[in-house]
């Protein structure tokens, strides 16, 4: 599995409950579709968090880079529905932060052999 990470905060007099029904609804219709394999949202607790990391953090699970590449070309054709479900999400939210992880070890990986 690749992770997608993103961290974000509300902008002034967004509601936190409409930026979660917004961002089920745009997840909602990414799985719905195949693009993505799960997600999960979380919220920073008691103010601990990383410097420059917002208050919500956003992991989205795919397959691998094909499925992801998949959810973002889908996501460019800027077409509805899934036009107004990003944009619904995406002007809510500020100070965006995105990451890339992947599960480690990775499954293909042998050992014995590496030279570094």
């Amino acid at each position: 599995m690749d992770l997608y990470h993103i961290w974000c905060d509300l902008r002034p007099g967004v509601r936190d409950l409409d930026f979660t029904a917004g961002l089920a609804a745009y997840m909602a219709h990414l799985q719905g579709r195949g693009l993505i394999a799960s997600w999960r949202l979380t919220r920073r607790k008691l103010g601990l968090g990383a410097p420059g990391l917002g208050e919500f953090h956003v992991m989205v699970e795919v397959t691998g880079l094909a499925q992801l590449d998949a959810a973002f070309g889908h996501v460019a054709g800027r077409a509805e529905p899934v036009e107004g479900a990003h944009a619904g999400v995406n002007q809510l939210v500020q100070n965006t932060v995105f990451a890339l992880y992947r599960d480690f070890p990775d499954p293909v990986r042998q050992t014995g052999q590496e030279r570094f």
